[in-house]
Parts: C-alpha cells; structure tokens; sequence
C-alpha cells in the first residue's frame, strides 16, 4: 500500500512503555504518518506503579473530531487502543463513520480484559458498548478471554482447538469479520495467533516466554496494524507481530530493573527490515 495516514486513539501513559507511546513509534517505524487522539493522560500506568495522575479527556474528544471534519481530514486507517468509558466508545463510532476515507480500513483491539476476568475498570455495560465497536470493526484483535466477553462463550484455560474453533465460530456470528485471536496456545512451550478471514483459518505458532510483560498487547497490535498497512496479508502481518513482540520481550527479560514495559526500541530495525 501507499504511504497512509493512521488514526490511533488510546491513552497516553507518559512512562511504561504501553499505549500512545507505543502506538506512535511502532506505526512511525513501519512507514505510515500516524495521527494521534489520546483519551486521557496518565503520569504511568496502572500496573505496579502507585500514585500516578489521571486526566480524563473524554470531553476533548468531540471537539478534535469536529475540528478534522471541518478542516476536511480523513484516515485510510483508524485504530482503537484501551478505551476508558462507554462515552469514549460512542465518539469513536462517529469517528469511523465520519473520518475515514473511502476504502477507510478499521481496527478494534478491545482492551478489556485477560487471564478470564474483566480488567477492574470495566463492568458488563461497558462490554455491551464494546461489541458494538468491536463487531463494526473491519478487523478485532482480541485475546482469548476478551472475545469469551464479546461473545458470552465460556472462558477455559485448558482448551483444544475444537475450543477455539467454536469460539471463532461465535465471533462470526455475532458479525466479526476478520479475527486476530492472541494468545492461542496448544502446548506448554508455544503459543500463537489465530487467523480466521472468511471462512479461511491459519494459524500462526511462535515461543511462549513464560514471564509476562506489560504493553505487549499494545505493541503486537500496534506491529500488526503497521504491517498490514504496508500490504502484508493478515497472517502476514500477524506473524509478523508476533515475531516482533516476542524479540522484545527477549530483549527486556533479563533486565530486573526494566519490569514495567519492554525495550521495544531497540528491535524496531528487526520489524523495519521485516516489513520490507
């Protein structure tokens, strides 16, 4: 694809290494102008740090929207990060409908929640409105756990593939086109990427690293939108994003000190040379 304009709009944690200040430079990095509407500014984020600031800017939002309408700019892609309320969900919705271009290619990674349970923020509301976000969506990237909310299917964490079919199968019924399932594991030692577009299933299977990694989510999504956007087919770009995720995380891993992100930065030249 040509040189495209991306819409991301998530929160700003000024340090850890998550959201808009992974978005931005990842996206960067793969060649695209990358425009930005954060949904509130944090001094950190919320995972191990105590005391951080917290600025809403929920109010801001339809006033930045109204500002690009007026001025006539538009997005070949717009790409959704942690949104903070139902209000958020609802202005983005008038984003998609209002701020893209023609061919306009739209990406929800519905950061609610893992591990089977809802992140502390969000209640069963707050799914309600994500579906309607997630299901107009050209394509969702959500974890195993967060399509279970989506879709009301039971949350295991010993599954088979038959699991995951029929929880693919659930997403598609409720209107999800193409499918980006994270964190699909089948053995001990690996993990993967469930692909389904269509009726068409891949899947893509990488190393599993056994500590866990704050913002992970962020940059898988952030490489895979990236990727996709340079013309990579979507397992193309998953695969992609997945190997680029798990050098990170082999970069920060031995490094006690650096807990609360992953040295993303330093392996982008692997992801610039990787989308070549």
């Amino acid at each position: 694809m040509a040189y495209q304009k991306i819409l991301t709009v998530q929160d700003i944690s000024c340090v850890g290494q998550c959201s808009l200040t992974v978005a931005l430079p990842i996206l960067s990095a793969a060649g695209h102008e990358t425009c930005i509407l954060p949904s509130a500014v944090l001094s950190t984020h919320t995972a191990g740090f105590t005391g951080y600031t917290f600025r809403d800017l929920t109010e801001d939002m339809p006033a930045i929207t109204a500002h690009w309408k007026k001025e006539n700019i538009r997005f070949g892609a717009i790409y959704t990060g942690y949104l903070g309320s139902a209000e958020q969900i609802a202005y983005v919705k008038d984003m998609f409908a209002g701020l893209g271009t023609e061919d306009v290619i739209t990406f929800v990674d519905p950061a609610m929640a893992d591990n089977g349970r809802l992140y502390p923020a969000f209640d069963q509301a707050f799914v309600e409105e994500m579906k309607t976000l997630a299901f107009s969506a050209d394509i969702i990237l959500p974890n195993i756990t967060e399509a279970c909310c989506l879709t009301g299917y039971e949350y295991k964490e010993t599954y088979d593939e038959a699991y995951i079919d029929g929880l693919l199968a659930a997403l598609r019924a409720n209107g999800a086109k193409t499918v980006i399932l994270t964190g699909v594991g089948f053995t001990p030692d690996t993990t993967g990427v469930m692909v389904l577009e269509g009726d068409n299933k891949q899947y893509y299977k990488h190393r599993r690293i056994s500590k866990g990694s704050h913002g992970t989510g962020d940059v898988y999504a952030s490489a895979f939108v990236g990727a996709y956007m340079r013309g990579k087919s979507a397992f193309e770009a998953a695969g992609i994003a997945a190997e680029y995720t798990v050098r990170c995380i082999e970069n920060t891993v031995d490094d006690p000190d650096h807990w609360y992100g992953v040295k993303f930065e330093p392996v982008l030249p692997y992801l610039i040379e990787a989308l070549k």
